[in-house]
């Protein structure tokens, strides 16, 4: 996993959806949210992790984590065409 930085929507909790994503090659804004899920914790109210299948603008597709122990964002999966 490689540490990014994510900018996101925040509606009624902080940082719901990844909006632009933040790789090596610059920022990438987000066409599509293809899916999203959770691991841990009780709740998808409460997670340990949220993670996100992104189509990013013209790029392709990746796969962003963030870990909510500790607030940071990670790169899982690189799809990029």
């Amino acid at each position: 996993m490689i540490p990014i930085r994510v900018e996101c929507y925040a509606g009624s909790r902080a940082d719901e959806e990844p909006r632009a994503v933040h790789l090596e090659d610059g920022r990438h804004e987000v066409n599509d949210l293809v899916d999203r899920w959770y691991q841990g914790g009780r709740s998808p109210v409460d997670p340990v992790c949220d993670y996100f299948k992104l189509v990013l603008r013209d790029v392709g597709e990746v796969v962003v984590m963030r870990d909510h122990r500790c607030g940071a964002w990670f790169l899982v999966a690189d799809r990029r065409g």
